[in-house]
């Protein structure tokens, strides 16, 4: 009976060590942003999940596509409806693993310049990225922000030719977390 307590508690012990590498949000952003000389489209996702695993430097990313935002709510419906297809493809994710987290010292407050490499799926296509980005650690608190480039028609997002000249060829994200320990 001691030998299965003692199993128990260093179970209970190693999970909960296991536990502390785990940093989470609910409330992450995506923002996107397309520049053409006909018009600016910004839009604006508050509510992206993300896993961060501190000890293996693993991140995973989910975001519902209905959940982006924008300025106008005609543009909001032609997003979704036109080119997304929400309904059908409801979610963009990215699973992957930050390939320099080693760099990162988790015990002291600082800058630390990362990238993150893995596949990133929109509208149904899978694809390999890497993605530049920085990790700020500061008074126990961690956020990684990163902005990459990305392209519609690398992910099969059909542009009518009537508003071809309104969205960009490449549309830049920023993606910005602020995580907790879970």
């Amino acid at each position: 009976m001691k030998k299965w307590l003692g199993m128990l508690l260093l179970v209970s012990i190693a999970s909960c060590a296991l536990a502390q590498n785990i940093f989470i949000t609910k409330k992450g952003q995506i923002s996107f942003f397309s520049k053409t000389p006909l018009e600016n489209i910004d839009a604006r996702n508050n509510d992206v999940a993300s896993v961060l695993n501190t000890q293996t430097g693993e991140l995973a990313f989910a975001v519902l596509i209905k959940g982006f935002h924008f300025e106008r709510a005609l543009m909001e419906e032609h997003f979704n409806e036109d080119y997304m297809e929400s309904d059908k493809m409801p979610k963009a994710n990215f699973k992957g693993k930050i390939s320099d987290f080693a760099a990162v010292n988790m015990a002291k407050d600082g800058i630390y310049p990362v990238t993150a490499e893995g596949e990133l799926t929109i509208h149904g296509v899978t694809k390999s990225i890497h993605m530049p980005g920085v990790i700020t650690l500061k008074d126990g608190q961690l956020e990684v922000v990163a902005t990459f480039k990305i392209g519609p028609k690398e992910y099969d997002i059909k542009i009518p030719s009537l508003v071809a000249d309104k969205i960009a060829e490449t549309i830049t994200v920023t993606v910005n977390c602020k995580y907790e320990k879970k």
